[in-house]
């Protein structure tokens, strides 16, 4: 009886290990929301013991996760239109952000217009004199076609153009293409002509965020709606979701997950 009561003592405690172990929360999707989110789930697992794993993946295989289950939470950088996703998924914006449009330090360029701008990435304006710069070719840098940043960059600066019904982007086909923010910033703090755009809460002291339309890119800015190139940062979650997920939705919509929010840099919903 010692050795049966002994069993199924040793089963109660493998069972309550696998409920335990099945708590990971997991969140894929946008690189640019993975910067705080990373920061988020690390408190998050510090003050409640649950781990969260979180992959930057892109906005579109975030939106992927969220419908086919693969992820908890998915995170896109971008609008997400209804049609995108299930009828059972709910979409949750946790932040606003900037894009900032940017340039080597030592540029002389320190303001475009949205006009400038758009005829650079299309390859209309290929040197930096034609915008008050250095007699210079321009090196263009943009992000890959499943990132949020640059389908949020294109809506806004209108870089595409329907053909056949499709949405197909406009910018130029000689532009470099980087993964993710980071790569962004590292080619255009080493490239004296270069320019990127990226997450605001990504800039730092290696390169320079642009005035667009004589507005700079500040947190400020964007509240008031003068600084226009900005987007937000959505959650994408299956409707009725299990609770350790809903209860980490409910932390980073809280106070203590949106001061994290602002300290990360980008702009708190609440």
């Amino acid at each position: 009886m010692k050795k049966v009561i002994g069993l199924a003592a040793a089963i109660g405690l493998m069972a309550s290990s696998l409920t335990y172990a099945n708590t990971t929360i997991t969140v894929s999707g946008s690189t640019s929301v993975t910067n705080v989110m990373e920061v988020i789930a690390e408190t998050y697992s510090k003050e409640t013991g649950i781990d969260v794993e979180v992959q930057g993946t892109g906005s579109s295989a975030g939106v992927r996760a969220a419908n086919d289950g693969t992820s908890m939470i998915g995170m896109a950088s971008r609008e997400v239109a209804r049609k995108e996703v299930t009828a059972d998924t709910d979409l949750i914006v946790m932040a606003r952000d900037g894009i900032a449009v940017t340039v080597n330090n030592s540029n002389t360029v320190k303001s475009l217009t949205k006009d400038e701008i758009a005829k650079i990435y299309r390859g209309e304006t290929k040197n930096w004199k034609e915008v008050g710069g250095e007699d210079k070719p321009i090196v263009v840098v943009t992000r890959d076609t499943a990132s949020g940043t640059r389908a949020a960059f294109e809506d806004i600066l209108k870089l595409t153009r329907k053909i056949n019904g499709m949405k197909v982007s406009t910018i130029s086909q000689t532009a470099q293409v980087a993964n993710g923010n980071g790569m962004v910033k590292t080619i255009v703090a080493n490239n004296d002509f270069a320019i990127g755009f990226i997450s605001l809460g990504s800039v730092d002291s290696s390169l320079t965020a642009l005035a667009v339309d004589g507005v700079a890119a500040t947190d400020p800015n964007i509240v008031a709606n003068k600084y226009k190139i900005a987007r937000p940062f959505v959650l994408l979650v299956k409707k009725d979701p299990a609770k350790e997920t809903r209860d980490f939705i409910n932390y980073i919509l809280s106070d203590a997950g949106q001061k994290i929010v602002a300290t990360e840099g980008y702009i708190r919903v609440n």
